[in-house]
Formats: structure tokens, C-alpha cells, sequence
């Protein structure tokens, strides 16, 4: 007889969903994590300054406040609490004005000017729909017939329309460059397939639910997790290394957040070497340069908006951004970069002392970049808030190696655990029908290398405990768990 019913490799957002998933089933559950502290990639750490509490990856979710499965879980039971910047996302241009995406269409709309129509065009009809869109978009688009067919329907066509022509589609610059953000979110080149796709689902989340800072920093989602989980009867074993499950209990089912490559290592031989070899083969994605910073004061942003904003992107234009990311994607070090950043301390003062901020930026390097972008990225945050570095009082800088050494799953930096290039955003680790399942039944994959992807969502995991209850213990739970 098993030991346990369920055995879960890694502690992070994923690891945790499904762990606290077949614990709800009435399953015993056991999670080992090999650091000391659960969290994965939404970990809260002091890493300049004592007081200062920074999120190592992770910062603004959402995905998070919008994720079927959290929902369904109720993790604000558990403490969670979402603060709503008063503006989700803000994109400065060199002349001090910006474009924002904020929780209305309309407001959006007017900030980008001239393309005010076509952006109530291409958003307008899918705002306040994420609810419905939200379960069939987070799973594998081939699982079962979509629960919304005639929404999906309708993202389906604007989602057709190339990244890389946003800027022949719109007449001003504004609205190419928002969107050529939100897309690279998704760590891959304007021309992916799904490029237009990511960014409409960060738009259409904005709109229904705002792009929120949870209180206290990530790691009060992941604690929610566990507060759920052990109240199931689950349990997490910290500081335990898992290099080959033979080490593990004797087990129904593993399910493992994980890297595709280190799932080949900890399987060995339950796997065939056919399988084995193609997850050794799994292609990674450019990595993160990555600097957290104690401030002494606001950054200095030139536009107004940005200093009420959660999240600030930085690319002074379309064709800006559009380069940076296609030298990454060519193993090149954009100049200048583009830069995703977040401050936490906007909506949430609990994260520094008083008169005390934190700021988070991070660039796409090439994966495994060893070199130093400090200056680089300081560079470009000046063009925008001339005066940034006086207000610098530590920074943390984490370069693609220190990521990975925090986080195994983030093979040369890359934080998305898998190249989204292609469609490998919805093709990860391979295309199968099942893409959680192994060849051997009682293993699964459960980490953000499997679809929906990357993001703070626990969908991944949510899937991956739907087809190991399925297949080994008869249970079936809906596609999505909102819905059941």
C-alpha cells in the first residue's frame, strides 16, 4: 500500500494549487520543498535594506486575483488581501506624457489620443468578460469544448491579428507601444503567434479586475495556499531536496513542479529514454536581469500618471520595444533595453519604513547572460525620471545564475520556465493531448512548463491535479474550477 496518496515536488504557486487540490479530493498530500521558505517565484525576502521587503520575482498579479482555481479556493479565507494601484499599468514617453491601462476601457481609451476608437474596438467588447473568458483561455485550448464558445469567439479574432503589425493596425504611437508591453510579458519575440493573444488577456484582466499588489508582498499568496492545504490535512516538508523520486515516499500519484529537464533527472528510468530525451531537449527562453531597490522617495517619474501606477513599462516608442526583444530572442544585449518594473509601495506602505519605497525592474537578457546591465537599465529608468539614481538608497541586482540558484525552475534566468516562442506557449512541454502526463501513469508535470504558462495563477497545477485525479483515483473535477 502507498504511504501517502499524493506526493508533491516543489513549493511553489503551482505545486501548492495542485497539492491543496487533491487534499480538497480528501487525498493525503505531502509537498516537499528544497529551500527553506515555500513560495517558489512569489517569495517576499528583505534583500537590500532591513525593513524593505522585496518580491525576488513575482511582484503584480493579474493573473492572480483573476485565477479560476484561486477563486474557487477562496485564499482571502486565508489572510490574502489584493490592493488596487489607481492605475494598473502606465507606459511614459520622452515627452512626459504616457499611455495607461486602466480598469475602464474608456479612460484607456482617451490616453492613447488619436487611437481612442480603435482601442474601444479591438478591447471594448471583451471588457467586464473575464469571468467568462478567464476558464477557457487558463487551459489547453484542445482540452474539452470551450465552456464560452461565442466570447472565445470574439477574443479568437482579435487575438489573430500579428504582434509585429500592432503599429501598421494603430495611427499614433501610444497604443502600438502599450501593447507591445503587455506582450512581451510573455517573453517572446513580437512575432510569436500569440503575441496579441497575452496582450489582450492582461487588457481584458485589467478591465475586470485590475492589475493588484497582494498585501505584504507574494509571499501572502502562497501562505494562503498552505493555510488551505493543511486545513485539508495536507502537510509541507521544507529544506529536502528531491533528486530522485525513488528517495519519496511510496505514492498513487507525483506531481511535479518542476523543470522539464529535472523531472528527466528525478524520473531516471520510470521514463523512456525517447521521453527522457525530449525533456532533455526542452527549449528554454531568454533570461531576466532583475534589480530591487530601496528608495528614499518616489522614483522621480516625468509624467504625472506614473506616480500613481503599479506597474511602469519603459520603451520610449514601438520600434523601441520591438528591437529589444528581437535582439534577445537573436542572443543579443538589447541597447537600450526594455524594462518591465512595479512599485509595490504606491498602494502598499506596509513594505518599507515610512517615507521609505521599493521599486522592481527587470530587463530580458539573453538566457544565461553573465555580463553587468546595472548601468543600462539605470539609463533608460533616467529617461523617464531624471534624477532616479539620487533617490537610490541599495539595490539588490540578480542576474540570470543568482535567479536560478534562488529558483531551480529558472533555467538560465528564464522565469517563464520554457521559451514562449512559436506556439511553445501553449505546446509546453510538447504537444500531447494530456501535456501534464508522462509515460509513466503516476507521474505528472505540474509547473508553469506546462500550459496555461507562466503567471501567478495556479492553473497549471490545477491541471495537472485534474488528470492525475482523473486517471488514478476516478475523480473528475470541471475544466474549470470555478464553475464546480
Amino acid at each position: 500500500m502507498a504511504e501517502v496518496d499524493a506526493v508533491v515536488v516543489g513549493a511553489g504557486p503551482n505545486g501548492l494549487t495542485a497539492a491543496a487540490v487533491m487534499a480538497r479530493a480528501g487525498l493525503s498530500v505531502r509537498v516537499y520543498e528544497a529551500a527553506d521558505t515555500v513560495g517558489g517565484g512569489a517569495r517576499t525576502r528583505e534583500l537590500t535594506v532591513p525593513g524593505f521587503r522585496h518580491d525576488p520575482c513575482s511582484a503584480v498579479h493579474p493573473l492572480g486575483i483573476g485565477s479560476p482555481v484561486f477563486r474557487a479556493l477562496e485564499l482571502e479565507r486565508h489572510g490574502l488581501e489584493w490592493l488596487q494601484p489607481d492605475v494598473p499599468m502606465a507606459h511614459p514617453f520622452p515627452n512626459g506624457t504616457a499611455g495607461i491601462l486602466a480598469r475602464s476601457v474608456e479612460e484607456t481609451a482617451v490616453s492613447l489620443g488619436r487611437d481612442e476608437g480603435v482601442y474601444r474596438l479591438l478591447v471594448g467588447p471583451l471588457a467586464g468578460r473575464w469571468a467568462e473568458l478567464s476558464g477557457d483561455l487558463l487551459r489547453v485550448p484542445w482540452a474539452a469544448w470551450p465552456d464560452h464558445p461565442v466570447r472565445l469567439g470574439q477574443f479568437g479574432l482579435r487575438a489573430a491579428v500579428p504582434a509585429a503589425l500592432l503599429d501598421r493596425i494603430f495611427r499614433g504611437a501610444k497604443a502600438p507601444a502599450l501593447l507591445a508591453g503587455m506582450t512581451a510579458h510573455a517573453m517572446a519575440p513580437l512575432t510569436a503567434p500569440t503575441g496579441t493573444a497575452v496582450a489582450l488577456v492582461f487588457a481584458v484582466a485589467a478591465h475586470s479586475s485590475g492589475w493588484p499588489i497582494p498585501c505584504g508582498g507574494s509571499q501572502s499568496i502562497v501562505d494562503a495556499l498552505v493555510a488551505d492545504l493543511t486545513e485539508h490535512g495536507g502537510e509541507v516538508v521544507l529544506d529536502h531536496e528531491v533528486r530522485d523520486l525513488a528517495e519519496l515516499p511510496s505514492a498513487e500519484a507525483y506531481l511535479l513542479d518542476v523543470s522539464p529537464t529535472a523531472l528527466g533527472r528525478m524520473a531516471g528510468d520510470r521514463l523512456p529514454d525517447r521521453f527522457r530525451s525530449r525533456l532533455a531537449g526542452y527549449r528554454y527562453g531568454p533570461g531576466v536581469y532583475k534589480i530591487d531597490y530601496a528608495l528614499d522617495d518616489p522614483v522621480p517619474w516625468t509624467s504625472p500618471v506614473c506616480r500613481r501606477a503599479g506597474t511602469v513599462h519603459l520603451g520610449a516608442r514601438f520600434e523601441e520595444v520591438r528591437a529589444a526583444l528581437s535582439a534577445v530572442h537573436a542572443g543579443r544585449v538589447p541597447d537600450p533595453p526594455f524594462l518591465i518594473t512595479a512599485q509595490p509601495t504606491v498602494v502598499d506602505a506596509s513594505r518599507a519604513p515610512e517615507g521609505g519605497h521599493t521599486f522592481w525592474v527587470y530587463a530580458h537578457v539573453p538566457n544565461g547572460y553573465v555580463g553587468d546591465l546595472t548601468d543600462a537599465v539605470e539609463r533608460q529608468i533616467e529617461r523617464f525620471a531624471p534624477g532616479f539614481r539620487g533617490v537610490v538608497r541599495a539595490r539588490h541586482v540578480s542576474r540570470p545564475a543568482d535567479l536560478e540558484a534562488g529558483n531551480a525552475n529558472y533555467v538560465g534566468g528564464d522565469i517563464a520556465c520554457g521559451s514562449a516562442a512559436g506556439l511553445r506557449l501553449v505546446a509546453r512541454p510538447s504537444l500531447r493531448r494530456t501535456p501534464y502526463a508522462t509515460p509513466d501513469p503516476a507521474v505528472y508535470l505540474c509547473s508553469s512548463a506546462t500550459p496555461p504558462g507562466p503567471g501567478v495563477h495556479g492553473m497549471c497545477g490545477y491541471h495537472a491535479a485534474r488528470a492525475a485525479l482523473r486517471s488514478r483515483f476516478g475523480v473528475r473535477l470541471p475544466t474549470d474550477p470555478s464553475a464546480g
